[in-house]
């Protein structure tokens, strides 16, 4: 099996992250980066709409790292969900919250929102954007909720599961343009916003 090898960008390139799903992606790209954790705490507002603070979330990550890194592209990004009654949701945090977070999503459409930043830190010129997902969860059993969050133990994904692994098995139906931006970084978004700043993919 052949390995795409890694072009090195003209600018340095930066993942404002520390989620292994959002490096995994980034790597599809073939591009050199680094990877930085990004300062700050996340906040989630209900009164915010959340297209507006999945984007504010992910410029205010890329931004963090503007001191670590004066020259160079930094990529934010971040991920919440609405549930059907209406209410943003980010990571559960606890097997126990993963549980309850699935209970109410059973049988149920929700939409995620990804929010995407590319910031220049040498110019502070920012690009930032968001997709939609929409999800709709099988009918599941308490015994299935409880099974499949302690073998993926998905606590540190928004929705409390992992499309790319074991998580596709509570799906009844997936609707969206880009199923990256379900598992938290809409590469093709991405990839418009680098040749903005000059660097191409291809």
């Amino acid at each position: 099996m052949s390995t795409m090898s890694e072009i090195e960008p003209a600018r340095r390139l930066i993942l404002a992250s520390t989620s292994p799903y959002r490096l995994q992606l980034l790597r599809r790209l073939g591009l050199a980066f680094h990877v930085s954790a990004p300062q700050g705490e996340e906040n989630i507002d209900q009164e915010i709409a959340p297209e507006l603070l999945v984007r504010h979330l992910a410029v205010q990550k890329a931004r963090s790292l503007n001191d670590k890194f004066p020259d160079a592209l930094i990529i934010g990004a971040d991920q919440v969900f609405v549930d059907a009654r209406g209410h943003i949701l980010g990571k559960p945090g606890t097997f126990e919250r993963a549980e309850e977070q699935l209970r109410l999503m059973s049988g149920k459409t929700h939409v995620f929102y990804t929010g995407l930043c590319v910031f220049d830190s040498r110019t502070g010129e920012v690009a930032a954007d968001y997709g939609t997902y929409r999800v709709r969860l099988k009918n599941l059993t308490r015994e299935q909720i409880h099974r499949y969050v302690r073998r993926e133990n998905p606590v540190d994904c928004a929705g409390s599961f992992k499309v790319e692994g074991l998580g596709i098995a509570l799906m009844e139906r997936l609707e969206g343009d880009d199923y990256t931006t379900l598992i938290g970084l809409p590469l093709i978004k991405l990839v418009e916003m680098l040749e903005r700043f000059g660097i191409s993919v291809l």
